[in-house]
């Protein structure tokens, strides 16, 4: 919005957006401002049913991201505790995301599983 003016118009006017509203550029806007920010329309509220498959995509996501931490780690120290794969597999993935301890443990066990790593024989 600059004095009044918006840059696009929207039929029917209202402040509701819905799938049958038409959206055009406004030919009357002038501005002296060299750039014109012009923001999106909020996406429509995700149900929960939406939610849950977001929440179960995203954690999928995230599961080859955590194996890849904790064997780069092991690759590095070759012996590592328990807890210890736990707080470094945090403090590297941090910047992305935070990993919950529980998942982080499934991810050693899948990896154990599958033979990317061992359990020391002397623990």
């Amino acid at each position: 919005l600059v004095r009044g003016k918006n840059v696009l118009k929207k039929i029917p006017a209202s402040k509701e957006v819905n799938d049958d509203d038409r959206f055009s550029f406004n030919e009357g806007f002038q501005s002296k401002l060299y750039k014109v920010k012009i923001g999106t329309i909020s996406a429509q509220k995700e149900t929960e049913p939406e939610k849950l498959e977001t929440r179960n995509r995203v954690e999928e996501d995230r599961k080859p991201q955590i194996e890849a931490a904790i064997v780069r780690i092991m690759k590095a120290r070759r012996v590592l505790d328990h807890n210890s794969i736990i707080a470094e597999v945090s403090r590297q993935l941090s910047t992305r995301f935070q990993p919950s301890t529980a998942m982080v443990k499934q991810r050693i066990e899948s990896l154990i599983e599958r033979e990317f790593i061992e359990r020391d024989t002397q623990d």
